[in-house]
């Protein structure tokens, strides 16, 4: 099996202050946790950005100052911008940050309930923000939230939008979308060509038991702030490098390394 590759997703756009004491909002502070997920072994960073009032932002300028803070504090580890954004956001707001042409960025392939509201992405849009990462020179990772959205990204790699190595994201568990079991997320991994690259993030109670199945079933894994706050039942992590950290125990134990930044470069195909 490869490194095992850790994504830390350090605050997403749907939490607040409120629901999180501990959730990074400013430049400042999403450097912080940035720099504490990679002194535990994360190789990548899933940034969203949030604007001055800490509400969810896709403006280039507010992931500017983000990316700098968090290269400012000496983290090394990738960083993967989300072109998601917030639900409600249009195609034309969720292409901003990859006009600074990160490396990495995420490409959510299909449209799915997200808890009471709709996460739309036609086809149109999700073919635009493909051939946006084209344009900019962007390696994508699908992100998947069910078992069509598969089938959406490898629509987009028979046109010619996304070139191998492909990395997958399975989202499971969010409230109207594919329920986070040990059988999905095998099925899933089942439906994407061999010699792929995956992930899975589970999300609230499930991150930990979906980790630690992708520790042994050689795929990688996604924690954070975005997808749980919780380090055990009823208590708050108090930092994302405390979920980071539990995951690299788990592949210790399990005898797999942990990939650095310049390796999962090299396993994921940036920069190719």
């Amino acid at each position: 099996m490869d490194k095992l590759i850790i994504t830390a997703a350090i605050q997403g756009a749907e939490l607040t202050k409120k629901d999180m004491p501990h959730l990074p909002v400013s430049p400042f502070e999403v450097a912080e946790e940035a720099r504490r997920a990679c002194n535990e072994g994360a190789a990548v960073i899933h940034l969203h950005a949030r604007d001055k009032n800490g509400n969810p932002s896709q403006s280039a300028q507010d992931y500017e100052e983000s990316i700098e803070a968090i290269r400012a504090s000496g983290c090394r580890a990738i960083i993967q911008v989300s072109t998601g954004g917030a639900v409600g956001m249009t195609a034309e707001e969720r292409i901003g940050p990859l006009t600074l042409r990160p490396e990495y960025a995420t490409l959510n392939t299909g449209s799915v309930n997200f808890g009471r509201d709709v996460f739309v992405n036609s086809p149109d849009v999700i073919e635009g923000l493909a051939k946006a990462m084209n344009q900019y020179g962007v390696k994508p990772e699908f992100e998947i939230f069910e078992e069509g959205h598969v089938h959406n990204a490898m629509a987009l790699v028979k046109l010619g939008l996304v070139a191998a190595p492909l990395n997958f994201d399975f989202v499971l568990g969010v409230p109207g979308a594919m329920a986070p079991t040990a059988r999905n997320l095998v099925h899933l991994v089942e439906t994407i060509p061999a010699q792929t690259n995956w992930t899975v993030a589970g999300i609230g109670r499930h991150e930990l038991p979906l980790g630690g199945m992708a520790v042994f079933m050689g795929g990688n894994v996604r924690v954070g702030f975005e997808d749980n706050i919780y380090f055990s039942k009823g208590v708050v992590a108090t930092s994302n490098g405390e979920l980071v950290a539990r995951i690299a125990r788990i592949a210790k134990e399990a005898g797999r390394d942990i990939a650095s930044p310049e390796e999962a470069r090299r396993i994921l195909g940036l920069g190719a």
